[in-house]
This record gives C-alpha cells, structure tokens and sequence, in this order.
C-alpha cells in the first residue's frame, strides 16, 4: 500500500464522495484532470489529485543506511511537482470543487487504486500513449487501475491534439520535410 506523504488542501470527511486523479503534468495527465474536475461538479464531490513518487532506485534503495534525508527531500520534490502541476492546470483560479493534492510514495497504478478504495470514488486516469514501443517499455498505469481499483474507473483518451503533436515531433526527428500542402487542410 502507498504512503501519503502530503496533502496540499485538507479535506476528507466519511461520506463524502472523492474523484481520484492522477497527475504528472504531462498533456494526457491534464486532461485526465480536466476532466476529473468536470465529474467533481456533476457528482458533488471532493476532488483528489494524486501524484505517486519513489526513490531513487525503487524501494529497495530507501532501505539504506542514510537514506532518510534522501527520502525528505524526494518527498519534498514531489510535493514541489504537485503544486506545480496544480498551478499549470488551474492557474490563479481554483477548479471550483474541494481539492485535495497529495503526493503518494508507490508506483502511479498503485498509489492511485490505494487512494480511491471507497466503492462510491470514481478514479480518473489517462489512457497515455499508444505507441506500441512505449506500451512494450512502460507498464500502463491506466491498464492496471482497471483491473484492480475497486470502484467506477474512467479512462480518459488522449487529444487529437495529442496525436499530430507526436506526428510532428517524429517528423523533427526523422528531419521529414514539411509538404505545405499540409498546412491547408
């Protein structure tokens, strides 16, 4: 199970209905966000926005002698990143519902099914990339709260923004020249 380490804004009463959400600050996370902000306001409920961090070297490096203040300050970083992210979605303007930002020590799929265990929580993730190299790389974090969150999930695609950004980016990469053609449709 993950350990909190930080709430940014206080607030859980029992009772109270949560959306769960995940964040790192990239385009898929934020729109997760967004649109776990939306389901907040139709549901009535508390907003929680999650960001799952680990040491150096995964748990079996935090195990060390000296390892504490290593712990403090990842723990501290995480915290940093949180508000972070929470000020690129939000800005000056708050979304509106009860919101609650808590970093998380654990992997991101269970961080966030250990955050959302009530059966009345909705938990929003993103879906990420669909590249088939990244899916082979990186676990999918959407994939395993599916299977093991015990309550409502909501898989959020990516934008079509999304999509041409990383044709682009691909584009760059393999220095394919732009056909102006393009530009018009």
């Amino acid at each position: 199970m993950g350990r909190v380490d930080a709430v940014v804004d206080e607030g859980e009463e029992p009772g109270v209905r949560r959306v769960v959400v995940g964040a790192t600050g990239s385009p898929g996370s934020l729109a997760a966000l967004h649109r776990a902000v939306a389901e907040a306001r139709v549901r009535g409920a508390e907003l929680w926005v999650v960001l799952a961090w680990q040491p150096p070297g995964g748990d079996l490096a935090g195990r060390g002698q000296g390892t504490t203040q290593v712990l403090a300050a990842c723990r501290t970083a995480a915290v940093e990143r949180l508000r972070e992210v929470l000020d690129t979605a939000f800005g000056a303007a708050r979304p509106g519902v009860p919101l609650a930002g808590v970093a998380v020590r654990g992997t991101p799929g269970a961080a966030l099914v250990d955050t959302a265990h009530g059966p009345d929580d909705l938990l929003v993730v993103g879906t990420g990339s669909r590249a088939p190299l990244r899916r082979l790389l990186r676990p999918s974090v959407s994939r395993y709260c599916l299977a093991h969150a015990p309550c409502a999930v909501l898989a959020v695609p990516p934008s079509p923004l999304q999509a041409e950004l990383e044709s682009v980016h691909r584009r760059n990469l393999w220095r394919i020249p732009l056909d102006p053609r393009e530009l018009t449709t």
